[in-house]
């Protein structure tokens, strides 16, 4: 259970250079004296190291704009900046004083917190095993029950190894496949209309399709708008009152990209899965769900692997590698979850279709891992 205690550590001086990657301060400086240090100290952190991490954060020129850490359920550091910004439909990027009152896209993030509602209809008896044919729950596209699609189970669609053709890359262009989400009449078409390439559960492939597709579903089997079960059954018993869900040109959620939360809301988000889908003695998402939802079902390469829309990796710390679970955007948002660790990180950015971000976002929460000392 979260507590209330909370430390805001603002105002960190020059960039020291945390050697985090293209785009941060390299100049030499002192080292730094941080607030509240020993409060840092005391909530098990190497006050140095992290004063180091929060200090790239606030002063270095990569292009953050909020980053909230989480320890044993308290608010350890919440630092924002300015930066430049857009948002899922904004064709030009406008500058920004981030503040803990705004709310940020966390994009792909979303899907991570559509998992979350279908296990939570899952707990409540309203959804189909995830064994079931996904074709055997679509019946107006029963005309692609042919050449193999027919096997493709909703635990595909889920870890994206559904084996459908589908090019999803970082940087998006005019070939990239998540645009026709965005005004097809039919989301559920535009996936399986695709060629069979890859056993299903084979082979990990990036496919927001797939996400839209177990939305269609959910809100069908749940009897309610997505928007209004995700307020109903995860935003209201957390607390999260200051949210919004983008919808695409026909009116649907973007189950896929669309949630905008404030970064304590999102870290809010991830401490409710550390503690296994329990706030405040309430049991909102069943431990099962977190469980199976954050175990690996698909290997991505490079160490990495995927579960139920949730990306699963390691960093080092306490002289070994620590697990972590994590949720990922376009852009830099990450939200990572290190049970081992009880720690929370929740970051935001805004360098979105740019993949060097996003290595910095990871580096980023590297260094805050290895800061922790007990």
């Amino acid at each position: 259970m979260r507590r209330s205690a909370a430390v805001v550590v603002l105002g960190l001086g020059l960039g020291l250079g945390l050697g985090l990657g293209v785009g941060l301060a390299s100049a030499a400086a002192p080292a730094p004296s941080c607030e509240e240090a020993g409060a840092l100290q005391a909530a098990g952190f190497d006050s140095a190291k992290l004063c180091k991490a929060l200090n790239e954060f606030r002063s270095g020129d990569t292009n953050f704009h909020g980053l909230v850490i989480e320890r044993h359920g308290a608010i350890v550091a919440e630092v924002y900046r300015r930066g430049k910004d857009k948002s899922v439909y904004s064709l030009f990027a406008h500058t920004t004083d981030f503040d803990a009152s705004q709310r940020h896209d966390v994009r792909s993030i979303s899907k991570s917190i559509t998992s979350l509602l279908w296990g939570i209809a899952q707990g409540q008896g309203k959804v189909p095993p995830l064994n079931t044919p996904v074709l055997d729950l679509l019946p107006k596209q029963a005309e692609y029950r042919n050449q193999g699609r027919e096997t493709i189970t909703l635990a595909h669609l889920l870890s994206m190894s559904s084996g459908l053709e589908w090019n999803e890359p970082n940087v998006y262009n005019s070939t990239n496949d998540e645009f026709g989400l965005y005004w097809r009449g039919s989301q559920a078409n535009y996936v399986f209309r695709r060629a069979l390439i890859k056993t299903p559960g084979s082979t990990f492939n990036y496919n927001g399709g797939g996400t839209a597709v177990v939305a269609q579903i959910l809100a069908e089997r749940v009897g309610m708008p997505l928007k209004d079960y995700a307020r109903q059954y995860l935003f209201e018993p957390l607390g999260i009152t200051n949210w919004e869900w983008l919808s695409d040109l026909r009116g649907r959620p973007l189950a896929f990209a669309g949630v905008r939360l404030r970064p304590v809301d999102l870290a809010r988000i991830g401490q409710l899965v550390l503690q296994k889908g329990q706030w405040q003695g309430r049991q909102i998402v069943p431990a099962e769900w977190i469980e199976a939802s954050t175990s690996p079902h698909v290997s991505i390469g490079d160490g990495w692997q995927y579960g139920y829309q949730w990306w699963l990796g390691s960093s080092p710390a306490l002289g070994h590698k620590v697990a972590w679970s994590a949720g990922i955007g376009n852009g830099g948002q990450r939200l990572f979850v290190a049970p081992e660790l009880d720690l929370v990180v929740a970051i935001t950015a805004g360098d979105y279709n740019d993949v060097r971000i996003g290595h910095l976002s990871n580096q980023l929460f590297d260094c805050i891992a290895a800061s922790v000392r007990q």
